[in-house]
């Protein structure tokens, strides 16, 4: 039997610039753009030119667990026979992400970051709102050089501190494709200020969920400014005075001179054994019609601020694996991580785009790990360029092993960090993923304020004249 394989990549010293069937979304026009925007482009042609080194560094993403030469020789697998076809040095190719640098790479994901998904798509939106969220990761791990050290600091504990200093990154992301719009890291100052320079990529068509570290009366108030509306949880400590009782056990109140909504309530989780857990929410939130915008329906939405966990979850541990990154000073790491991010953001296009195609389908049931190994084989046979049919091999895939709908469940949080807030477990939740039977929000009226005692003034008779 006579198998016989066409393989169109792109000529000369410039085959071995590709991500395979991922080249769709970074194709070849917009490498050369963002190259030439950022003054990258090499002066003189020769066997590893600049484009060349921007997918060598992003194919690095991909393989995190090889050195330099085998990645290099994963993009030129399915190269055998084609003449021109360097073989570089470890040397050659440090070099060659020296040239490249991180300008190039950051401009690539400031074009791919975005919605992901039509107005359409099922889960993507509250109403006519696109739900965002901001959240912050502090996981990810460098090398443990002086000159990382310079820039990031180490974290400590009661035992002394960490092995690997740690990046904080920032993102704000679509909840429901779990796409990035935007994303800023550094080192550790603080969520809210990170956050801060992300807000201008709001639209008055968003709706933003934030957990209990934003819950900033500026940052609310400047997120309000965009036009988005918002719906954040409170810290226990911020009591929100109650200016007016609403029908649905909400109330009105102020964030300074921004009016808002509280919604205080209890939710009660029951587990298939019979068990049940409590824990105590307080909203913050500019929706302040409780007719359109029910206290319970509110409550159900702020669940999808979750789904950021699950996009770090994809990010740190299914692309990255857990591994430390390569770079050993914050040159190289900024190039490391907005290529990585430009890299997830072009397998989350991919995966939307699949989804897409059967009409009624949520992307949340698009498996990322399916996703990235269909990306990773079609690097060995690579097909630069779109086939005849609509979808390639990665929609193939990813609809093939599509997940079921997503079953009400509940567990433990845990971190083994020993640095998280999380890493003791949460008393009172099940040790493993368990199913839920039902879900109670009881909401709290605002306490009312004591009556004022008057006193009651009696007059003086004055027997004597008074003193001058």
């Amino acid at each position: 039997m006579t198998l016989t394989r066409t393989i169109t990549v792109a000529a000369g010293v410039f085959a071995p610039g590709h991500l395979g069937e991922l080249t769709w979304q970074v194709p070849f026009e917009l490498a050369d753009c963002v190259l030439a925007d950022a003054r990258a482009v090499q002066r003189r042609l020769r066997v590893l030119p600049s484009r060349t080194g921007l997918y060598f560094v992003l194919a690095l993403g991909l393989f995190p667990q090889l050195g330099y030469r085998e990645v290099w020789r994963k993009l030129t697998a399915g190269l055998d026979g084609l003449p021109g076809v360097p073989c570089p040095s470890p040397k050659a190719l440090r070099d060659l992400r020296r040239r490249v640098g991180a300008a190039p790479l950051r401009a690539l994901f400031e074009v791919l970051a975005g919605p992901a998904a039509q107005p359409s798509t099922p889960g993507v939106r509250f109403g006519r709102y696109r739900t965002v969220s901001f959240d912050g990761c502090n996981s990810i791990k460098v090398p443990d050089t002086a000159r990382n050290r310079a820039w990031l600091g180490k974290q400590a504990n009661a035992t002394g501190e960490t092995g690997y200093p740690a990046i904080e990154l920032m993102t704000l992301a679509e909840t429901g494709t779990r796409s990035l719009l935007g994303a800023v890291f550094g080192p550790r100052t603080g969520e809210t200020g990170y956050a801060a320079q992300l807000v201008h990529l709001l639209r008055p068509d968003m709706l933003v969920l934030t957990d209990r570290g934003f819950d900033s009366g500026w940052f609310l108030r400047a997120i309000a400014a965009t036009g988005a509306q918002f719906l954040a949880r409170l810290t226990s400590v911020r009591l929100l005075p109650a200016l007016t009782c609403l029908g649905d056990g909400s109330y009105l109140s102020r964030i300074g001179r921004l009016p808002v909504r509280v919604i205080d309530a209890q939710v009660t989780v029951t587990l298939a054994d019979q068990t049940r857990f409590t824990a105590r929410y307080r909203l913050a939130t500019t929706f302040t019609d409780h007719r359109r915008y029910p206290a319970g329906t509110l409550i159900s939405l702020y669940h999808e601020r979750w789904e950021h966990e699950s996009a770090y979850l994809a990010l740190r541990h299914t692309l990255l694996t857990g591994r430390v990154l390569r770079s050993g000073d914050p040159a190289g790491l900024d190039q490391e991580i907005w290529a990585l991010l430009a890299l997830y953001q072009a397998i989350r296009r991919e995966m939307t785009l699949a989804a897409e195609t059967v009409p009624g389908t949520d992307p949340d049931r698009a498996s990322f790990t399916t996703a990235l190994q269909a990306a990773i084989d079609t690097i060995a046979a690579p097909q630069v360029l779109p086939p005849d049919q609509a979808a390639g091999r990665i929609s193939r895939a990813v609809l093939a092993s599509l997940l079921p709908p997503r079953r009400p469940r509940v567990s433990i949080r845990k971190v083994k960090s020993p640095l998280s807030r999380w890493h003791r477990a949460t008393p009172g939740r099940p040790a493993r993923s368990t199913p839920l039977t039902s879900i109670t929000a009881t909401l709290h009226h605002p306490p009312q304020p004591a009556p004022r005692k008057h006193r009651k003034h009696r007059r003086k008779t004055l027997t004597a004249a008074p003193a001058p």
